[in-house]
């Protein structure tokens, strides 16, 4: 179902209302939000699937439509069908009502309440009743709500649900539509979380100490989670004035012996990159997520993107090692930030999590049994009086001391420099360092996160590879075509790759096909330069809307007959 409304009417409340209410009646939910980049006005909208099973992905069809203003039919028309069932007011419809669309008094019930800010609850009795859950587990649920702002101020709010669910109830059984079987002892072991807080759970468990950054959608959700729990978890969190000053302030952190991370968004990252080089310079760990959406320049500020995976391989002057992660569930996204922060601790690199809004932003149920927690060590030794910063070894990394942990002196420079950290001119030093800082990428690859597999892919003749947030759409749509021609294999890792990853594509035997959200296939072009496979078909997007099941099930239906 789909709620539509203008930016300031409200609809994310109506959402926020409604989850939990859905998912304490023992179904499965998913949510993902559309809205144009304004405060006020235009035409935005929230999508609510329930499902008997978990499920992660955007779907195009609409049953049950919440229309609240004259945009919706414009915005909507192509994703309604027959029995979609429209609650909207006549007079914003037009020319467009039909025998679907049911005259819906919203504002009347607001009123009648105490006031057209209670219209979200109304909305929100209205469904309930349609979905045929019970009215008294949404009154509950307001009471606790609401209870800090006073008794009117719930009675108010459980008569404008009352007032809607009474509507809804009037709606004849043969044009409801039917809801998957509830399994209330399946919600006894899962949560319902966005990507954002899944990304800040996976930071704390890996013992992220200090977060800085300058706002900038949708990477803004990770700082300022993190900032609502600092003095539980010790967290240090700065806002900087500046995306310079943010990585700066982060690898001044890092060097005094902090857990760090910056938060930011594609536009932002751009003026990370010297800070970055810097990082590879002085070997130096730090942690940049990367909630990406549609460029170049401002873009679409508020939509979806996988169009920064090249800026994040090549970013910075120079060459230095880095390591790039992109999950793909809420799972991933906890155990990912916590796989980020150890290898850039133990690698002593700069390490990107690359996610976009719609990952960010979507909410669904995860299983207790898929949150894991990882080892979290820091890779501090303690300095002696003859430490040497920048040491050779064999496996290029120095042990890493910190500023007032022992006797030595902890030298760092972004100019090329000798082992103790000095300043060089020497040609061979040059060589020497630049060989043990690269060096450490053998390692890197070698323990790389393998890719998942979704299917046969040993049997199958088509791979679909995915990264990124398009792995539940991808599941789900190989699950509907339930073809054995067809498998898929979700990258969680983009650089550098796992080279057994890679071998379970087939080595030019099978078809193979690249889904990302961006124009010129950036994964699919690091996937043939890297291991030389032949990509023979790129599906791609680049309205800043995500993938829907039913797009990739027609697209790779197309493929068969290509």
């Amino acid at each position: 179902m789909v709620f539509e409304g203008a930016a300031g009417q409200g609809i994310q409340t109506i959402t926020s209302l409604l989850l939990p209410v859905l998912r304490s009646s023992g179904h499965h939910i998913f949510s993902c939000a559309e809205y144009m980049s304004r405060i006020r006005g235009g035409s935005n909208s929230t999508e609510i699937r329930i499902t008997g099973k978990p499920r992660r992905a955007y779907v195009s069809r609409i049953d049950l439509l919440m229309a609240m203003t004259p945009f919706a039919y414009e915005r909507l028309h192509e994703r309604l069908h027959e029995r979609t069932l429209i609650f909207a007011e006549q007079a914003q419809f037009g020319e467009h009502w039909d025998s679907r669309c049911i005259e819906t008094p919203l504002a009347h019930f607001a009123t009648e309440a105490g006031g057209a800010v209670y219209v979200n609850v109304s909305a929100m009795g209205l469904v309930l009743a349609v979905l045929g859950t019970p009215l008294e587990r949404c009154t509950e649920y307001l009471r606790t709500q609401f209870a800090g702002k006073g008794e009117e101020v719930v009675e108010r709010n459980t008569r404008a649900a009352q007032l809607g669910y009474e509507f809804g109830l009037q709606l004849p059984a043969d044009r409801r539509p039917k809801l998957p079987e509830p399994a209330p002892e399946n919600q006894r072991d899962t949560l319902m979380m966005d990507g954002t807080s899944a990304l800040g759970i996976g930071a704390i468990a890996a013992g992220c100490n200090f977060i800085c950054s300058y706002p900038m959608s949708p990477g803004t959700g990770v700082l300022t989670f993190l900032a609502a729990r600092a003095k539980t978890f010790g967290i240090v969190v700065d806002q900087a004035e500046d995306e310079i000053a943010a990585i700066n302030a982060g690898l001044g952190a890092s060097y005094a012996g902090a857990k760090s991370m910056v938060t930011t968004s594609g536009g932002g990252f751009d003026l990370m990159q010297e800070g970055m080089s810097l990082a590879g310079m002085i070997e130096t760990p730090i942690v940049v997520h990367i909630g990406q959406r549609p460029g170049p320049a401002t873009g679409l500020p508020t939509r979806t993107e996988q169009g920064d995976l090249d800026l994040a391989l090549h970013a910075g002057h120079g060459e230095y090692v880095r390591a790039i992660f992109a999950p793909g569930t809420l799972g991933e996204a906890i155990e990912i930030m916590q796989r980020a922060f150890d290898t850039a601790q133990r690698y002593q690199i700069p390490v990107v999590v690359l996610t976009d809004q719609y990952l960010l932003d979507a909410v669904s149920t995860i299983g207790i049994d898929e949150i894991k927690r990882l080892p979290a060590k820091l890779s501090i030794v303690e300095s002696g009086q003859e430490y040497k910063r920048y040491a050779f070894t064999d496996d290029g990394l120095s042990p890493r001391a910190v500023p007032g942990y022992g006797k030595g002196i902890v030298r760092v420079d972004s100019d090329e420099h000798d082992e103790v950290g000095l300043i060089t001119e020497s040609f061979e030093m040059r060589r020497r360092m630049m060989e043990k800082r690269l060096k450490r990428l053998n390692a890197l690859r070698r323990e790389a996160l393998r890719p998942t597999v979704i299917g046969n892919a040993e049997e199958a003749e088509i791979i679909a590879v995915v990264w990124g947030s398009n792995r539940g759409v991808l599941e789900e749509a190989l699950e509907r075509l339930d073809d054995s021609r067809f498998a898929g294999v979700h990258f969680a890792q983009v650089w550098p790759l796992a080279p057994d990853g890679v071998g379970m594509l087939g080595n030019g035997r099978k078809k193979i096909v690249v889904i990302e959200n961006n124009a010129l296939g950036q994964f699919a072009n690091l996937l043939n330069r890297e291991s030389g496979v032949d990509v023979s078909r790129r599906i791609l997007k680049t309205t800043g809307e995500p993938f829907s099941v039913e797009e990739i099930i027609e697209q790779l239906r197309e493929v068969t007959h290509g």
